[in-house]
């Protein structure tokens, strides 16, 4: 358990960051998940918008976004 003020108030904002990185994550695999088994241009722009955001909000690395991106376009 952490002792200090200060540490008790960085776990209690990790666990709120945790909770929001989880269902960023979550939500932009199961759109490159549908990208990967139907890969149309809509479904391509929607896991382009969330890996863009996921890398804005530093849930991923940009270049894992990047990376990501390459792959799904090569498959259009």
């Amino acid at each position: 358990m952490p002792i200090t003020v200060g540490a008790i108030r960085k776990q209690r904002a990790d666990k709120r960051k945790r909770t929001i990185n989880l269902k960023t994550r979550d939500v932009f695999k199961r759109a490159i998940t549908l990208t990967r088994k139907k890969p149309t241009p809509g479904n391509l722009k929607k896991a382009f918008s969330l890996l863009d955001r996921a890398a804005k909000k530093n849930t991923i690395h940009p270049n894992k976004a990047s990376r990501l991106k390459s792959r799904l376009s090569k498959l259009l």
